[in-house]
């Protein structure tokens, strides 16, 4: 029985945990570093898979993982960020058109799509490596922050539209809740790097549009997809992994945390927000926790009910971050039940002790399994899962993670 709920975050016995495997996540990934450019996607046992494919969330998530990481006192961060940082300025971006393109090669450019989703990340990256003062990470983000305010921010609806062909002309009119959602991510990052209130205003906006206005008309289940003019788009099913039909509790768990670090950023004071935050959080544990087996299922119908039911490693991860933000601002004891519940599985089903990183997807009866996933994707879902827990506050994360791993 736990007396304090906010015991289970500082007792030592966790706190080393959460240092020694943030270390062993950082030896693990440390091999993605590719001799000549860019970064490799690893096996399940941390050797290269043998593509040359590089996409712009792989480069952008390295970037800000490993910033994470040496401000968290890891040593040997440096190498992996400048690699990221030049990919990102010498091949993701589009000299000629403006805007970052998703994937290529070594034959060049592979897919040259400009997406909302991939452009967030890239604010997340140059903020990440302003904070570490990475030579090149103003002029990343000086020129991030330009092209979305050019070609992705609405300003009348107060959210991101969604992707463009590489010449920016009209791709689709689908509008989405993930890319807006990381935008918030991205925006909050900016906002804590720069002090620029532009940013968290936006973050606030779409915050307010997805949890003021949707989510309680929907019973707190936020739908992934939307028409030109925002209204919900029932009936679309795109790529079963990117974009699945329903909604995704995983990211209802993103969003709450992003709330209660928006609440606190704004110092507003504002109980509403943190209980709006936990409306999104309840509905997400309830409806995807899976009784029988544990884990959280990827996608529900609109009812609530389970539509994809294979467990995968990030909800997991999104969903102890979000309890270890609780435990910081409101903390209860059914917060700290959840958060010892969701580590027991993760260590039970998703950590690979042996080989280091995390097994992206387990099966029914809790094996690791590769049906959607081949070797393991990247460090940033399970980075931000074992470091946030070891700083006092939601804000503030750059400052407060200083240190944390006292290497």
């Amino acid at each position: 029985m736990i007396e304090n709920p906010t015991d289970v975050l500082t007792a030592p016995h966790h706190r080393r945990f959460l240092i020694e495997h943030a270390r062993q996540q950082f030896d693990f990934f440390d091999a993605s570093l590719r001799p000549d450019a860019g970064f490799y996607t690893l096996n399940l046992d941390g050797s290269p898979n043998g593509s040359d494919l590089q996409e712009l969330h792989t480069t952008t998530r390295m970037v800000h993982s490993y910033a994470l990481g040496k401000i968290s006192g890891r040593a040997g961060c440096d190498q992996m960020i400048d690699q990221g940082m030049a990919y990102l300025l010498d091949h993701h971006k589009d000299a000629a058109q403006g805007g970052y393109v998703w994937a290529l090669d070594s034959n060049g450019v592979r897919d040259g799509q400009k997406l909302a989703y991939g452009h967030v990340f890239v604010l997340l990256a140059a903020s990440s490596a302003l904070v570490v003062g990475h030579p090149q990470a103003q002029t990343l983000l000086d020129d991030i922050d330009q092209v979305l305010d050019v070609h992705f921010w609405e300003e009348d609806r107060g959210l991101f539209c969604e992707e463009w062909n590489r010449d920016w002309t009209p791709f689709s009119s689908y509008r989405g809740m993930n890319a807006n959602m990381h935008g918030v991510e991205a925006l909050l990052a900016a906002f804590e790097a720069t002090g620029r209130e532009k940013y968290l205003a936006r973050a606030g906006r779409i915050l307010d549009y997805f949890i003021g206005t949707i989510a309680p008309s929907e019973y707190w289940r936020i739908p992934e997809h939307y028409t030109e003019n925002w209204t919900i788009d029932r009936a679309y099913s795109g790529n079963p992994m990117f974009r699945p039909s329903g909604t995704t509790p995983g990211h209802s768990l993103e969003l709450a945390r992003l709330l209660l670090q928006f609440s606190a950023l704004s110092g507003t004071g504002d109980d509403t927000l943190i209980r709006a935050a936990r409306n999104l959080t309840e509905r997400a544990l309830n409806d995807a926790w899976d009784a029988q087996n544990g884990g959280l299922f990827y996608t529900l119908n609109f009812d609530g009910t389970p539509n994809i039911k294979a467990r995968y490693w990030w909800p997991v991860t999104e969903a102890i971050g979000t309890m270890a933000a609780f435990l910081k601002v409101d903390a209860t004891a059914t917060d700290a039940e959840w958060y010892r519940r969701l580590w027991a599985f993760a260590e039970a089903h998703f950590i690979d002790f042996k080989q280091g990183g995390w097994f992206p997807e387990i099966d029914e009866a809790g094996v690791p399994t590769g049906k959607q996933f081949h070797g393991k994707p990247d460090i940033y879902h399970a980075i931000q899962a074992t470091l946030f827990p070891l700083t006092p506050r939601v804000s503030h994360s750059y400052e407060d993670l200083a240190g944390a791993l006292g290497e």
